[in-house]
């Protein structure tokens, strides 16, 4: 066995070649963050965060109105239970939606900063050198003037007015439209400011829904919400304490042709007060026409029907007497269904569930239904329940509990005045008139300004981004062999416009007739050959 030779005892570990190693936590670490902040990952995050808003665009937001939010559970008892576990109904506050507006707004910091801090460096950085085959450019063009190469260059500086120019050697390195750059950074910071005020909005604002009938009254406070919505930081204990007021309410509805029956206008005649000592204030309520008070904003989302009834015991005794809020069913006609519940009889508890029709009309059938949303002919029939209300659990005030209660029976249709006795001497219910009621929402947003600032500056930053043009020239100024001077000029447009070249030709021209002309205005003995477009003879 020879020096150079393997023992055969050797193990094969000892001969075989080192495998390699892998990339380990930290690489994975930094190529995650690189694929986290690159331009192509913020497009598909932005591209998710539009797409996770459509079902918050189709279906009913909690956050918009409850009432429609009901109303499409009882329509569809299968599947929306479905949506609502993947917050379907809750789309802009889920955790998935979260998720997205999250790392995009870390790959968008991620992608910007850096980006902007660069940008930033370029302001201060001189222009490029001079290429050395300024023939290669896209637009190249030389001539000959008996001027000095200083005096071609000092010539060509003042053409180039608006250009930040640097000298190197023989040659002037000019630049102009660092604002394309700039307008591009300003707007992804502009962007990344939006999504930080919307984020402080959520954080620190709130939303409510209520519901209020006309006549009625509602304080800021959490217990008179019918759903609020508070940010994560938002003190629900210390409310603004404002008053409302809905003295008024009318809605009219288009009464003829195609569009019969769909709405024409919401008014809603509001009082409020920003404090209790505060003074009375009164505003007109309309769609699109929202009332802030203290900072508050108020929006009237819709409108439904309240019937009133008086309902007495068995010892013909008022033991109810209010507008019960209606929710309807579609807002061609505005059928309504609705829960009365009568806890405090004296005796056995008393139920009803109800139909309010505000226009009532026969079919050929004999069916009873509504023709117009308007209240021009209202009717309501009612079904008859007597015993628990089970009102011990939480249970929707929409909704009547009948495992515990015995039924007594179909009411006849009723109109305004008309009193149905209980069988069994259970009592009566006077059916007594028609209220209006509107739902309304609060949105308390601090950071709506600065969304509004930070969208108007993204909008400029595009523009600015659309229309800047960044280019570059060169001017090369050579002495020939005979004396005379050779003058090369070259331009590069970043965008490849269709301006560009003839900008940069007009420039070669400009600066020929300068040294065409002289310094004092005079004629050279031999003037300069007209440019030649390089380019143009290949």
């Amino acid at each position: 066995m020879t020096e150079t030779e393997t023992p055969p005892s050797a193990s094969a570990a000892e001969t075989a070649p080192a495998q390699p190693r892998g990339i380990g936590v930290v690489g994975w670490l930094r190529w995650t963050w690189r694929t986290l902040t690159s331009m192509r990952t913020a497009l598909i995050l932005l591209f998710l965060l539009a797409v996770g808003a459509i079902p918050g665009s189709i279906l009913p937001q909690n956050v918009v109105s409850v009432d429609e939010v009901n109303t499409y559970f009882r329509e569809h008892p299968d599947l929306a239970p479905w949506l609502d576990r993947f917050y379907l109904f809750d789309v802009f506050s889920s955790p998935w939606y979260a998720a997205i507006y999250l790392l995009l707004f870390v790959s968008l910091a991620g992608c910007v900063l850096p980006r902007a801090v660069a940008h930033a460096r370029a302001l201060w950085a001189r222009p490029v050198r001079t290429p050395r085959h300024l023939g290669r450019m896209p637009y190249a063009a030389r001539f000959s003037t008996d001027a000095s190469p200083d005096t071609v260059l000092e010539q060509a500086r003042r053409v180039l007015r608006g250009y930040r120019v640097e000298r190197y050697g023989d040659s002037l390195s000019s630049e102009t439209g660092y604002l394309r750059e700039a307008g591009n950074v300003l707007f992804h910071l502009a962007l990344l400011g939006l999504l930080l005020a919307l984020a402080a909005g959520a954080f620190f604002g709130y939303r409510g829904n209520m519901l209020m009938v006309e006549g009625t009254g509602f304080a800021n406070t959490l217990p008179s919400y019918d759903a609020i919505y508070p940010g994560h930081w938002t003190d629900t204990d210390n409310l603004q304490p404002f008053t409302l007021e809905l003295d008024d309410f009318e809605a009219t509805f288009i009464e003829e042709g195609d569009l019969r029956g769909q709405a024409a206008s919401y008014v809603a005649d509001m009082t409020y007060r920003e404090s209790p000592d505060a003074g009375e204030g009164r505003h007109r309520l309309e769609v699109n026409h929202p009332l802030t008070v203290d900072g508050v904003q108020v929006y009237l989302l819709g409108h439904g029907y309240a019937p009133e009834f008086v309902v007495r015991n068995a010892d013909g005794e008022v033991v109810f007497d209010q507008a019960v809020p209606f929710l309807f069913r579609e807002t061609a006609t505005f059928t309504s269904d609705g829960v009365i519940k009568v806890p405090d009889t004296g005796g056995e508890q008393l139920g009803f569930v109800g139909v309010f029709l505000p226009t009532a009309a026969e079919t050929e059938s004999g069916e009873l239904v509504s023709t117009f949303p308007g209240a021009e002919n209202p009717r309501v029939t009612l079904e008859g329940y007597r015993g628990d209300l089970g009102l011990i659990e939480p249970q929707s005030v929409y909704r009547l509990s009948t495992e515990g209660m015995e039924e007594l029976g179909s009411s006849p249709v009723m109109e305004v005045g008309d009193t149905w006795e209980l069988p069994d001497g259970a009592g009566s219910i006077t059916f007594t008139g028609v209220r209006d009621y509107v739902s309304l929402q609060t949105n308390r947003d601090a950071a709506r300004p600065f969304a509004l600032g930070a969208a108007a500056t993204a909008v400029a930053g595009l523009l600015v981004t659309l229309f800047v043009r960044p280019r570059r020239v060169w001017v090369r100024a050579t002495e020939d062999g005979d004396g005379r001077t050779t003058v090369e000029v070259a331009g590069l447009g970043k965008t490849e416009a269709a301006g560009d070249n003839a900008e940069f030709h007009e420039l070669t021209t400009r600066l020929a007739d300068r040294l065409r002309d002289g310094p004092a205005g005079t004629v050279p003995p031999n003037t300069p050959s007209d440019p030649v477009d390089e380019r143009s003879d290949r």
